[in-house]
């Protein structure tokens, strides 16, 4: 890089956990952030999915450095070994982060990132290419900008582009023009979005956590509103494996979640539909009918699709990365990840040198790293923010960790990977 570029910020994509981290750890490294922020407040995603308990303890959740600079200024560590729900992470470590006097002045919230280049540079040329500067284009109520900046770090996360309900990857036929009635994620079935399930019959797709904790939400809802009626669909063959987790397992949370859910199964409160490979959805006098193998469920009111998420990398289209054809992660990180192959517990630890693409100093970190792997954990992201920062704090060993990036996992220690 150009001493003229390297007197330039680092660009932050995101304010969530990681993306926080990041504005750490680059000052930290004697380095300026730039944080970018679609939402009103850091942390904007997490809210909705506020309702929502944790698998990982307040140990997982916190950045080191992070909890260092808030002490400094007073603030009250949480119970290390409680379990926050996604408002209290919010509320007690991001939000007092994000108004740290050392963290605040470089927050721009109410910041979208259109988009990602090389200054003069577009994907396809080389001359010069990796002394450019890369420019952010930028939009808020003042209109667009463009700023230069020396590297990106992507934590824009995942939360806004959910996994399709339909079998064949894309949308199933109908899908969209049911939107209305639809929910991706985790409602908040208790408190919000009450009154809209209340009393209806509603299916939730998905063999995940996530649908889980959809699931006893939904029971909970039915024994106030008797005539709440639950469905849940599963690519599976059977519900025989809800208990995975061992008896020891770190994250407590997530064993107690599988346990109460094959209660409730075992219990008849909820009515289980295997092998579903969803191909169509239709309107039917007010109710929806979800089409699999070509044969029609019960009619429904709602469906919450608890289906996962994956990277919209659109932004970054006139950069050059390298992604894992399965999993959409940084291609050196896929085999590590792939959940045809690991399990949560089999993810070894990484960084920058996983996380590396083609177009030097640009890394996507956090659960956007992980792709369409489910299988992502907060501590993760702090470990993988905090390797990305040393190297562009040294940027003479770029290039070499590019080179001797790892690409298999083979001989490495494993890690737990799961976070809610």
């Amino acid at each position: 890089m150009t001493h003229k570029v390297d007197n330039l910020p680092v660009a932050v994509i995101g304010a969530g956990p990681i993306g926080l981290s990041a504005a750490v750890n680059l000052l930290e490294e004697g380095l300026t952030p730039l944080v970018f922020e679609s939402g009103a407040c850091a942390g904007a995603n997490i809210a909705n999915w506020g309702h929502v308990r944790m698998f990982s303890p307040w140990s997982y959740n916190m950045d080191p450095n992070a909890v260092s600079l808030l002490k400094k200024a007073g603030w009250e560590e949480p119970a290390l070994t409680e379990f926050p729900t996604g408002r209290e992470l919010l509320d007690r470590y991001l939000l007092p982060l994000a108004s740290h006097e050392k963290i605040a002045p470089h927050l721009h919230l109410n910041t979208r990132v259109e988009s990602v280049s090389r200054q003069y540079h577009d994907v396809l040329r080389n001359e010069g290419r990796a002394q450019a500067p890369f420019v952010v284009r930028v939009s808020s109520a003042e209109g667009e900008r463009d700023i230069l900046v020396r590297a990106i770090i992507d934590a824009s996360g995942t939360y806004q582009t959910p996994n399709w309900l339909g079998a064949h990857g894309f949308p199933a036929i109908g899908e969209l023009a049911a939107s209305a009635s639809i929910s991706y994620g985790i409602p908040s079935i208790l408190g919000a979005r009450r009154e809209h399930y209340a009393g209806k019959t509603v299916l939730v797709i998905g063999g995940g956590h996530s649908a889980y904790n959809a699931l006893q939400d939904l029971v909970k809802l039915s024994e106030q509103a008797q005539d709440t009626r639950i469905l849940w669909g599963i690519r599976g063959a059977s519900v025989d494996n809800i208990v995975r987790s061992p008896e020891n397992d770190e994250l407590q949370e997530r064993r107690r979640l599988e346990v109460h859910i094959q209660t409730l199964l075992e219990q008849g409160k909820i009515e289980v539909f295997t092998h579903i490979a969803i191909e169509k959805i239709q309107s039917d006098n007010g109710k929806l009918i979800v089409h699999s193998h070509s044969h029609p469920l019960p009619p429904v009111d709602e469906i919450i699709a608890a289906t996962g998420f994956r990277p919209n990398l659109e932004l970054l289209s006139e950069l050059r990365i390298a992604t894992h054809p399965a999993t959409q992660s940084p291609v050196h990180l896929g085999p590590l990840i792939d959940p045809n192959v690991h399990t949560c517990g089999s993810v070894p630890e990484h960084g920058a040198a996983e996380l590396s693409h083609p177009e030097l100093g640009l890394y996507i970190v956090g659960i956007k790293s992980y792709g369409r792997a489910p299988t992502f954990l907060l501590k993760t992201g702090y470990k993988q923010v905090k390797s990305v920062t040393s190297l562009l704090a040294n940027p003479d060993d770029i290039e070499a960790t590019v080179e001797n990036t790892p690409v298999s996992c083979e001989a490495r220690v494993p890690s737990p990977c799961c976070n809610k």
